[in-house]
């Protein structure tokens, strides 16, 4: 089974001179959900962003990301095998719903008609059957938000990372969809690291919490 090491990372902004956090070291075994809070401006999505290999210019940085016993520190993002889910679900405009969902799935899939399938097998675990062709402009949050999650399950990822993924939702479309990612997550035994500033999103995780404080 995958898991996730994160050993000794430091990460130091732009023009600044010390770390943001202190050297962070973490094991996330496959099936668990690892809850990061801290204060804003702490470094929780710049934590996200090294991990996922997505960190900006100008941060320097040092530390492993190790995926099932592999080095991925310094390969692209994708050619990591991790997914990611942002608080802004950022589905592709010039797709449609179904093709967002599928373009995880066609390097690895040839034949058009089993991504298809695959895609339309997942919509509707998602209660978004018969959206298919539509455009992901017309979809409501909720909507958005189901959809890129199965558009990263459906790449088959070694882990995954959420990045305040609920904060754009409200009262019970973010139990719901709350509900929805970790009964997802856990049924794909991945490990899974999530950020957040929320403790009721902590807690819903269910598994471990930690707290990241400035250097």
């Amino acid at each position: 089974m995958n898991a996730l090491e994160l050993i000794d990372i430091s990460i130091t902004p732009p023009g600044a001179t010390a770390p943001l956090f202190p050297p962070v070291t973490l094991t996330i075994p496959a099936g668990e959900v690892l809850a990061v809070m801290g204060p804003s401006g702490v470094g929780k999505s710049t934590l996200i962003d090294f991990v996922g290999g997505h960190l900006g210019a100008g941060f320097r940085a040092s530390g492993r990301v190790v995926l099932d016993g592999r080095d991925v520190t310094q390969l692209v993002p994708e050619r990591r095998g991790i997914g990611i889910l942002f608080q802004d679900p950022m589905l592709f405009p010039h797709l449609s719903v179904g093709e967002n969902l599928a373009f995880g799935l066609t390097r690895r899939v040839a034949r058009r008609s089993e991504r298809r399938a695959r895609v339309e097998a997942a919509l509707a675990r998602a209660g978004l059957d018969g959206l298919y062709d539509r455009d992901p402009a017309t979809l409501s949050g909720g909507q958005r938000a189901r959809a890129a999650l199965m558009r990263s399950l459906l790449a088959e990822p070694g882990a995954l990372l959420l990045d305040e993924p609920f904060a754009g939702l409200d009262g019970e479309t973010r139990r719901d969809f709350r509900s929805f990612v970790f009964a997802h997550v856990k049924e794909h035994v991945i490990p899974v690291l999530m950020v957040t500033h929320d403790a009721d999103d902590a807690e819903a995780a269910g598994t471990r919490q930690v707290v990241l404080r400035h250097e």
